[in-house]
C-alpha cells in the first residue's frame, strides 16, 4: 500500500510526502550514500554504473531503496501494485532488479526529465526478486519528482511500460492502475464528478482525499509551516493500526513516513510507533566521492530511551555498506538451502 503527494508551489519549494504503509515492520533505517559507489543492476551484472549523485535513503530490510532523495532534488518512492507485471526478461535490453530499480535513478539522474528520457530511449525493464524471509514477491510501482516540480508515475503492466509524466500527475497511490486511477477521481465532486468525498482506506480514497487536500493547503511563510502543512496531508491519507478484515489476512497501516523538501534538500521522517521526528539536511551531509556510507539504525537508536529527535545529519555511522538483494544473493541461499536439503 502507500501514498505519495507532491505539492509544487508551497511558496518557492517543491515539497513531497509519502505514507509507507505495509503488514509488517520492514526493518527500515536511513542511509547516506555518497558519489561514486560502483552498482550492478543486481540481474546479470550487463548494467554498471557509478554513482554521479549522493543521496538518502530509507530502506526496507536494508536490502532494496524504497524512498530517497538525491543531492540534486530528484526523489523517488516505490509503492505496491498488485497489477503490477513485468514481462519476460528480454537479454537486448538493460534490466534493473526490484531491489536497486529506485537507487539507479538516485544515482544517475538530476531531473525526472532527464529520468524519464533515459526509459524511453532504453526500454529499460524490471525484474521481480523474491523476498528471502518471507516468500513474498513485490509487485511495485515508481514514483520520480524533482525540485522543478516535474513528476512522472513509472508502471509496468502486462510487460509492457505506462509511464505517466508530467507536474500534473501529483498523487500516487495504488490498485487500480494509474489511468484508471485519474479516471475514478473524475467521478468525485471536487474533480468534476457527482460523488463525494470518500474517507476509506481503499487506496482509490486515498488518492481523492490526498488530490482534494493538497490543492487547498494555504500559502506556507516558512519551511517549517510547508512541512507541517504536507503531513497534515499524508496524515489523512494515513492507514490505521487495525485488524485484518475477515478473509483479507493482512491489514496494512502506515509504519512510517516522509515529507522532503526538494528546494532545500531536507528529508524528515517520522515513525508511526516512536514519539520523534527526524531530519537531514542534505547541505550538512558529506556525499564526496570516497566518503564512507554511513547508516542511522532507526530500529535501535529511536527503541532507545528518549529515542532520537530532530537533525540526525551528523549522526550516522560509518562501518557497514548497504547491501542490495540481487538474482545472485537468491541464486546462492537456494543453492545452501539444496545442500541442507541433501545433509539432512
Amino acid at each position: 500500500m502507500c501514498t505519495r503527494v507532491v505539492w509544487p508551489d508551497a511558496n518557492g519549494a517543491v515539497i513531497v510526502g509519502r505514507n509507507m504503509d505495509y503488514h509488517r515492520d520492514l526493518a527500515t533505517n536511513l542511509w547516506v550514500l555518497p558519489r561514486g559507489i560502483q552498482r550492478d543492476d543486481g540481474v546479470n551484472g550487463d548494467l554498471t554504473w557509478s554513482a554521479r549523485y549522493g543521496s538518502v535513503v530509507a530502506t526496507a530490510f536494508d536490502m532494496i531503496s524504497v524512498d530517497g532523495l538525491n543531492e540534486a532534488g530528484l526523489a523517488g518512492h516505490v509503492l505496491w501494485l498488485a497489477e503490477s507485471s513485468y514481462g519476460e526478461l528480454d537479454p537486448a535490453r538493460p534490466a534493473l532488479s526490484q531491489a536497486v530499480w529506485l537507487q539507479y535513478f538516485l544515482d544517475n539522474f538530476a531531473t525526472v526529465a532527464e529520468a524519464v528520457a533515459w526509459i524511453r530511449e532504453t526500454g529499460a525493464q524490471v525484474v521481480q526478486l523474491r523476498d528471502p524471509a518471507s516468500g513474498e514477491v513485490p509487485t511495485i510501482h515508481l514514483a520520480l519528482d524533482d525540485a522543478t516540480g516535474d513528476s512522472a508515475v513509472i508502471e509496468y503492466i502486462d510487460g509492457a511500460l505506462e509511464l505517466h509524466h508530467g507536474a500534473q500527475y501529483r498523487v500516487m497511490t495504488n490498485s487500480p492502475k494509474y489511468d484508471e486511477q485519474l479516471k475514478l477521481l473524475s467521478q468525485v465532486d471536487a474533480f468534476g464528478g457527482d460523488k463525494p468525498l470518500p474517507g476509506t482506506t481503499l487506496a482509490t480514497d486515498r488518492f481523492a482525499r490526498a488530490a482534494y487536500y493538497v490543492e487547498r493547503l494555504p500559502q506556507p511563510e516558512t519551511q517549517l509551516q510547508a512541512i507541517a502543512s504536507m503531513f497534515s496531508v499524508i496524515r489523512n491519507a494515513a492507514q490505521p493500526f487495525r485488524l485484518p478484515d475477515p478473509g483479507k489476512p493482512d491489514a496494512s497501516q502506515t509504519i512510517w513516513q516522509v515529507v522532503i523538501d526538494l528546494t532545500n534538500r531536507r528529508y524528515v521522517f517520522e515513525s508511526t510507533t516512536r514519539p520523534n521526528i527526524v531530519w537531514v539536511e542534505l547541505d550538512d551531509v558529506d556525499f564526496s566521492e570516497g566518503a564512507p556510507q554511513r547508516v542511522l539504525d532507526l530500529g535501535g537508536r529511536l527503541a532507545l530511551e528518549g529515542g532520537l529527535a530532530g537533525n540526525v545529519s551528523e549522526k550516522f555511522e560509518a562501518g557497514r555498506d548497504l547491501h542490495f538483494l540481487s538474482l545472485a544473493d537468491l541464486r546462492a541461499l537456494a543453492a545452501t538451502s539444496r545442500t541442507d536439503d541433501d545433509a539432512g
